[in-house]
């Protein structure tokens, strides 16, 4: 699997035509303690770019974009559960939806790991 970021702070990690979405851990920090999250349901169509899901911890409120456009294939019901999982583990347990691929061409416009971190060392 390959994952890709984005200059809004969401990754996604691809198999096949699915990738998963989360925000980094970068973007979790930022936001403090998450308690609150609210997802798409599956088949929803999401568009590059575009809101797709919101995240609010006790210091701010903050959508999350989609990195690519597709068609969610699932949500992580976990996280709204217990959106501390957010925090815990940004780029694994705490993800949040799965996308059906549209385009693969649209993920070369995302950064890889070493170009996120740099971009991270500007913020």
């Amino acid at each position: 699997m390959t994952t890709y970021y984005t200059n809004e702070h969401e990754w996604i990690s691809v198999d096949g035509d699915v990738g998963t979405v989360g925000i980094t851990k970068f973007a979790a920090e930022k936001l403090g303690d998450v308690v609150f999250v609210e997802l798409p349901d599956a088949g929803k169509q999401v568009k590059k770019e575009a809101d797709m899901a919101v995240v609010e911890s006790v210091k701010a409120a903050s959508d999350v974009y989609a990195p690519v456009t597709g068609e969610v294939v699932e949500s992580n019901s976990a996280i709204v559960d217990e959106p501390a999982k957010v925090n815990d583990d940004p780029e694994g347990a705490g993800w949040f939806v799965k996308i059906k691929l549209a385009d693969k061409g649209q993920l070369s416009g995302l950064m890889d790991k070493a170009a996120y971190d740099a971009f991270c060392a500007t913020q």
